[in-house]
C-alpha cells in the first residue's frame, strides 16, 4: 500500500489572504508544512496550488508541487484533481496548508489505521476539549463518535448539548484527512449537501451520502492559523520552544 500526502495551498484565504506564503521565523507557512510532512513515513509529499506565486515558492525551496484548476470549492476536490493526475498511490492524506507545526506522528497514525483496516474508506482525527472557550468557540469544529470510534457528526455548535456540563464528552476535530484514492473521485461527484452548507464542512457530504469516516483519537495539539492573532502565536510557540523546520 502506497501513501502520497498531498498539501492544498491557495492564496486567496478569506480570513488571512496570502497565508501560505506568510514569513514564520525565516520559512513561509508552506515550507514548514511540507518540510514536517516530509519526516513522517509517507512515500512522497506534494503541494497542490492554484496560484504561481505559491508554485514559484515551492520550488525555490525544493518541494515537490503541482499546479491545479482554481474551480474547486474545497482541499479534497483540488486533491481529486491530483488523484486524477498522480494514480500509482493507494491512499491519500490531506495535509492541511496552514497547520505549520502538523507532528509527523499524526500523519503516522492516519497511515497505520490504513494498514489495519484495509477496507477503509476515510479516517481522520481528533483531540480532547479542555475549556468552555473552545467548545463554545464556532471556529472549532466539534465531533462525536461511535462506539466503533466512527464519525457520528461533525459541528460548530457545542456537541453534544451541555446538559450536565459534562467536558469529558467534547473533542476537537482536526482536519487531516486520509481516504483511499477511488473514494476522493467518488467524493468529488457527489454534490454538496444541505449539512455540509450549512456548517461549512466539507466532511458532511461523506456521512450524508451514508459513507462512514474513522476518527483517531490524538493527545498532540495543533495550532491552526486563520488569523493574524494565531499567526504570531504560531511564531512565538517556535521561538519559545526552539523549534527547528
Amino acid at each position: 500500500m502506497k501513501f502520497l500526502g498531498v498539501i492544498p495551498a491557495r492564496y486567496a484565504s478569506t480570513r488571512l489572504r496570502g497565508k501560505p506564503l506568510m514569513d514564520i521565523c525565516g520559512h513561509t507557512m508552506i515550507e514548514w508544512v511540507y518540510k514536517r510532512a516530509l519526516k513522517s513515513n509517507l512515500d512522497k509529499v506534494i503541494i497542490a496550488t492554484d496560484e504561481e506565486e505559491i508554485f514559484n515558492e515551492v520550488k525555490k525551496f525544493g518541494g515537490e508541487v503541482i499546479l491545479t484548476s482554481k474551480d474547486h470549492e474545497n482541499g479534497t476536490s483540488r486533491i481529486g484533481e491530483v488523484c486524477e493526475k498522480i494514480t500509482d498511490y493507494d491512499v491519500i492524506i490531506n495535509i492541511q496548508g496552514d497547520e505549520p507545526l502538523i507532528e509527523p506522528s499524526m500523519i503516522n497514525s492516519l497511515i497505520e489505521a490504513f494498514k489495519k483496516e484495509p477496507e477503509l474508506l476515510m479516517g481522520t482525527l481528533k483531540h480532547k476539549l479542555t475549556n468552555w472557550e473552545d467548545i463554545n468557540n464556532p471556529n472549532t469544529v466539534k465531533v462525536i463518535t461511535d462506539k466503533n470510534d466512527y464519525g457520528i457528526y461533525f459541528s460548530r455548535s457545542p456537541i453534544p448539548y451541555p446538559r450536565h456540563e459534562n467536558m469529558n464528552l467534547y473533542y476537537k476535530h482536526i482536519g487531516i484527512y486520509g481516504y483511499k484514492r477511488e473514494f476522493v473521485l467518488e467524493y468529488v461527484k457527489m454534490a454538496s449537501t444541505p449539512l455540509e452548507n450549512s456548517e461549512s464542512l466539507e466532511q458532511l457530504r461523506v456521512l450524508e451520502n451514508g459513507y462512514k469516516i474513522k476518527v483517531l483519537e490524538t493527545d498532540k495539539k495543533i495550532i491552526g492559523v486563520d488569523t493574524e492573532e494565531e499567526l504570531n502565536k504560531v511564531r512565538n510557540y517556535i521561538k519559545a520552544n526552539n523549534i527547528s523546520i
